[in-house]
């Protein structure tokens, strides 16, 4: 385990979470549980710690008002958005270190912060990024340099001609994603959400070396027969890249491409979280690691809780 990755964390007063605790986390964790328990949430409160205070209040614009910002940008109303958000002190400690107390919410911070189109187009910290519904056009070609920095274009279309044969490339032509089918190139949207999702994660892996990746319903748009092709990307090159992981989903099928592709590739360094709330209205994390979870499955127990 890399010392950088988060093994434990403790969160009080954000918002589902009054009094949190989890450790065990690995390099690629995978969190299940029915709606409403904070699987979000909790990915929301990692990723948003591991940011430099001004970066957080802008990143937690861009997680609220994603499927909206579009909007707000051309109504120019970002800074009215961002002074919507309600004010909240919460105080997270990851690997056992000193609690950090968060007050990002606050409106009177907001005129510190020069908050601009490209601050919200784009992640701050480029190898901490924060997936739902996959990446804009923008964001996928500024991260798909890498590939062609490195000159690792045949890698990229060798992931990708592996979810579907049938394509012959991908290029970034004028500023637009297309793939090159029968020798004709069109726009990434003609092909899917599943396709879109699968290069997006691809590409922020590779952005993410040794950092974190966080993928908000991670199997949304993938057709269930591509769960395993999809996990065998992400389990290969997140231990190349060094990169720790953590998904949500709510998909049992997901949850068992998870395990076996885990086990086929002989992966021990992964974790299934289970988000539960109690009676009492708090919420745990049951954390299996991998060979709890490989006798869960085998053993037929029930894992989605959904």
């Amino acid at each position: 385990m890399n010392e950088h990755f988060i093994k434990n964390i403790e969160i009080k007063n954000f918002k589902c979470f009054e009094n949190f605790k989890a450790e065990g986390f690995g390099r690629v964790n995978l969190i299940g549980g029915k709606n409403n328990v904070g699987k979000t949430a909790f990915m929301e409160v990692c990723y948003l710690t591991l940011q430099k205070k001004e970066e957080a209040l802008i990143q937690t614009f861009i997680i609220r008002e994603k499927r909206n910002y579009v909007d707000a940008i051309k109504e120019n109303n970002i800074h009215k958005n961002i002074e919507q958000l309600v004010e909240q002190s919460f105080k997270i400690s990851i690997n056992n270190n000193k609690p950090i107390e968060h007050n990002i919410f606050k409106k009177t911070q907001i005129k510190y912060i020069n908050i601009n189109i490209q601050n919200v187009l784009e992640p701050l910290t480029f190898n901490i990024q924060f997936l739902d519904n996959g990446l804009m056009d923008k964001q996928l070609e500024r991260l798909f340099a890498y590939f062609q920095e490195e000159n690792r274009e045949d890698i990229f279309n060798q992931y990708i001609k592996e979810l579907d044969s049938s394509i012959q490339n991908f290029k970034f032509i004028q500023s637009a994603p297309k793939l090159q089918v029968n020798n004709k190139y069109l726009h990434l949207s003609n092909f899917g959400d599943g396709l879109k999702i699968y290069v997006s994660i691809i590409c922020s892996l590779y952005a993410c070396q040794n950092g974190q990746l966080f993928i908000d319903e991670l199997d949304n748009g993938i057709h269930y027969t591509n769960l395993d092709k999809l996990w065998k990307v992400i389990l290969t090159i997140s231990k190349e890249q060094n990169v720790q992981v953590f998904a949500t989903t709510h998909s049992k099928e997901c949850i068992e491409s998870y395990a076996r592709v885990a086990r086929k590739l002989e992966d021990e360094e992964i974790t299934f979280i289970k988000m539960t709330r109690l009676d009492d209205g708090s919420i745990m994390a049951g954390v299996r690691d991998y060979d709890m979870l490989q006798y869960t499955m085998s053993d037929g127990h029930e894992v989605r809780g959904v």
